[in-house]
C-alpha cells in the first residue's frame, strides 16, 4: 500500500513526509481494518511533523481525521461489520479502568492513546483502528465532507461546550481556520452572534458567507464585548488581548495541543471572574453528539482536496493559512 511516512520530524517546507510502499497492515483482536478513502488535515499533524509534539516511535504515519470502509475484522468484534462506513478520530485508546475515564473523562486518561501520533493514522491507502473507537458516519455527508468533522468539527463542538456558550451569546472565534469555521455555523445555530478575529482576507470572506456578525483583527474594535470566546491559533501572546475582549464573567477557551508560552499579562485581564481554560482531546460522546447534529443542521464543510502524495504541500498550504476552510487528502 501506498503511504506517507514520517521518518524524522522537518520543517514542512523540506517536505519530510515520504511517500512509501509499505505492506497492507492486518486486523488483530479487536481491530478493524479499514480501506481508507480521506484523511483530513490538521494542525496538529503540523505539529508532528514539524517535531513540536513528539510521537513514541518513528516511522510514523500521521492522520487522524479518517474516514474509510471496513474491508475485515479482527477476532472478537461484532461491530461494525465490513463494509460500514466510519471514521477514525483523534482518540484510538483509553483504558476505561483509571479514574478520569470512570468520571466520563476519557479524552483525559494516562493510558490513551491517539491516531497518527501513537500509532499509524490516515495518510495511506489502508489503516487499522480499535474497533471501540471508530464512529459511525452520517449517510447524508460525502467522505470528503465528513473527514473534517472528525477532528477540526468535534474539537470544536468540544470547546463550545467548555466555553459554557448558551444560546443568544456573543461568541468570538479568534483564528479562522478548519475548526472555526464548523463551530461558527454550530454558534449560529444556536442563535448566537459571532464575532470573527483573523488577518487572512479570504479567511475573513468566509466567515462573513457563513453568517459572522462581524469580523475583522484583533486590533479592532468590535461592536462590543464577548460572552465567550475561543481561540484557535496557538499563539500564546493573543491570550491577554482575546482576554480584554471578554465581558466580566466572560470564558475563553484555548483549542490547541501546543501553543508558543503565554506572556505576562496584568492581573486586571482575567479579573472580574473570566474564566481561562484549555481544552484537551475529545471524547467519544463528543464525536457521536456533534456527528447526529452535523446530520441535523445539514452541516457542511468548505474543502480543498489534495492527492495523498500531496501531504508536505497540503500541511505547508495549512501553516501559512492558505486553506479556506479544510484540507483533505484523497487516496
Amino acid at each position: 500500500m501506498k503511504a506517507m511516512r514520517l521518518r524524522r520530524p522537518g520543517a514542512i517546507e523540506s517536505h519530510p513526509l515520504l511517500l512509501e510502499d509499505l505492506h497492507r497492515p492486518e486486523a488483530g483482536a479487536g481491530k478493524v481494518l479499514l480501506r481508507v478513502s480521506a484523511c483530513a488535515v490538521c494542525h496538529t499533524d503540523l505539529h508532528l511533523v514539524e517535531g513540536e509534539i513528539a510521537s513514541s516511535e518513528y516511522p510514523r504515519v500521521p492522520g487522524h481525521q479518517v474516514v474509510g470502509v471496513v474491508e475485515e475484522v479482527g477476532p472478537g468484534v461484532a461491530e461494525p461489520a465490513p463494509g460500514r462506513r466510519v471514521g477514525v478520530p483523534w482518540l484510538a485508546f483509553a483504558c476505561g479502568e483509571c479514574e478520569a475515564c470512570r468520571r466520563g473523562d476519557e479524552n483525559l486518561c494516562p493510558r490513551a492513546r491517539f491516531t497518527g501520533l501513537d500509532q499509524d493514522g490516515g495518510y495511506a491507502e489502508w489503516m487499522v483502528a480499535d474497533a471501540a473507537f471508530v464512529l459511525p458516519v452520517p449517510d447524508g455527508l460525502k467522505d470528503i465532507e465528513a473527514a473534517p468533522l472528525l477532528c477540526a468539527g468535534i474539537i470544536g463542538y468540544r470547546s463550545l461546550r467548555k466555553a459554557d456558550l448558551r444560546p443568544g451569546e456573543v461568541l468570538g472565534l479568534i483564528g479562522f481556520g478548519a475548526s472555526a469555521h464548523l463551530a461558527l455555523q454550530v454558534a449560529r445555530h444556536w442563535q448566537c452572534a459571532v464575532y470573527v478575529f483573523t488577518r487572512s482576507p479570504s479567511h475573513r470572506e468566509l466567515a462573513a458567507s457563513l453568517g459572522a456578525a462581524w469580523v475583522g483583527g484583533l486590533d479592532d474594535q468590535p461592536p462590543g464585548p464577548l460572552d465567550r470566546a475561543v481561540l484557535f491559533a496557538p499563539v500564546g501572546e493573543l491570550v491577554p488581548p482575546a482576554l480584554e475582549r471578554l465581558r466580566p464573567g466572560g470564558t475563553l477557551v484555548v483549542n490547541a495541543i501546543h501553543m508558543s508560552s503565554i506572556p505576562q499579562m496584568p492581573y486586571s485581564v482575567l479579573y472580574g471572574e473570566r474564566t481561562l481554560r484549555s481544552v484537551a482531546n475529545a471524547t467519544r460522546r463528543d464525536g457521536r453528539e456533534f456527528l447526529t447534529l452535523a446530520e441535523e443542521l445539514g452541516l457542511r464543510p468548505t474543502v480543498r482536496t489534495y492527492p495523498l502524495a500531496a501531504a508536505n504541500t497540503a500541511l505547508e498550504d495549512l501553516k501559512h493559512s492558505r486553506i479556506d476552510g479544510a484540507g483533505v487528502l484523497t487516496t
